[in-house]
């Protein structure tokens, strides 16, 4: 059930592209809270103007951010601009949005999408935490810095693409080409009905030399071994398979994380890549030779190679372990213009996750075809 409550906005908190977040006060005046509201859904409510909100994460303290959602603004019940696209998004909820999708009949890119076949070797990198996101691109950067990088944001997470106030820094950085939102996600530079038609589109529209898939923001565990949302890592590292990319996955592991289950390699890399993957990768890891290899890094190695490396094996499926220097790597994750983050703790805090995320992006910088 929704929980349904009604208030007033008092003042603007600020925003970023597509989204607007908001003071409101609370019918009967005795409490206020902060709430996000998606233009392409709501457009931006003004000051003095009555809203009505979800506020069913908020009052259960999930991880939305704290914040309630903007559902309607029943005064303003304005026509909406002319609706351009043919493709609906958040398809049968009361949110539904009609979109100009890459892969529509009636859109410029459909003659560009309909004869694509391959994205040409184009190397894909996937993790299942948002987080990992400025992390990657930082690691590609390093390395080369002028390549075009594409994110693809699927729907196992934030469907509005437009609530990652990462990618829309990194977007008003220039450090990325675009956003595609794929499958039920909307609101990205780009749309797309399925991961598969976004790596194209990522190809042959964006013209990217590396595309990254990740879900958005609030990824949903469970504590169970197959009930998390980043197990979507998989179908997109398959799409990237059969489409003739090289695919890369992305290690999610942490020195400081007090959850047993995520210290050192995460059991959710282990699910993913050792049992629901069918195709073979490449597994980035901190090379032997580098200064900075210590007994943390040995033991994620051990771990790869049992948890995820010889349960592959048993299937069929050979993973390329792949040695990479991490030279460099710390000073250009310093140098992102966004907050590095991931689990509520920092790069400071917890510096493994965002190193190996960023040996990921050196991987596919490596890959990625010289003119």
């Amino acid at each position: 059930m929704l929980r349904w409550e009604r208030g007033t906005v008092k003042s603007a908190l600020g925003s970023w592209p597509g989204v607007d977040r908001l003071e409101i006060e609370l019918e009967g005046g005795e409490e206020t809270l902060t709430a996000i509201a998606y233009r392409e859904l709501t457009g931006t409510p003004r000051t003095g103007e009555t809203v009505l909100l979800n506020t069913n994460a908020v009052r259960r303290d999930l991880g939305t951010g704290g914040d309630a959602m903007v559902v309607a603004r029943p005064d303003s019940l304005q026509a909406a601009d002319e609706i351009v696209g043919h493709m609906v998004k958040a398809r049968y909820t009361p949110m539904q949005t009609m979109v100009d999708a890459i892969d529509d009949p009636a859109g410029e890119h459909y003659e560009t999408l309909r004869d694509a076949r391959s994205i040409e070797g184009m190397p894909v990198i996937v993790a299942d935490l948002h987080s990992s996101l400025p992390a990657i691109i930082a690691g590609i950067r390093a390395q080369r810095r002028s390549l075009r990088i594409a994110y693809v944001h699927s729907d196992a997470a934030a469907l509005p693409a437009a609530y990652s106030r990462s990618a829309a820094r990194l977007r008003e950085a220039d450090l990325l080409s675009a956003v595609i939102s794929a499958g039920q996600s909307f609101g990205g530079d780009l749309e797309a009905v399925t991961v598969h038609s976004a790596l194209l589109g990522a190809k042959h529209v964006v013209g990217a030399d590396v595309a990254i898939v990740i879900q958005g923001p609030g990824n949903l565990g469970t504590g169970t071994g197959w009930g998390f949302s980043g197990v979507q890592a998989a179908e997109a590292l398959h799409a990237a398979s059969v489409l003739d990319g090289q695919g890369i996955a992305t290690l999610r592991v942490s020195d400081a994380d007090e959850r047993e289950r995520h210290r050192g390699l995460s059991h959710h890399s282990a699910t993913v890549y050792g049992r629901a993957l069918l195709t073979e990768v490449q597994l980035p890891v901190l090379a032997r030779h580098d200064s900075r290899y210590n007994g943390f890094h040995e033991s994620v190695r051990k771990q790869v190679k049992t948890s995820i490396l010889k349960p592959a094996k048993k299937r069929g499926v050979l993973h390329q372990l792949t040695e990479i220097d991490g030279k460099g790597l710390r000073d250009a994750l310093e140098d992102m213009p966004v907050r590095m983050t991931t689990m509520g703790r920092t790069l400071a805090e917890d510096p493994s996750p965002f190193l190996y995320a960023a040996l990921a992006g050196r991987c596919a910088a490596k890959l990625a075809p010289r003119d």
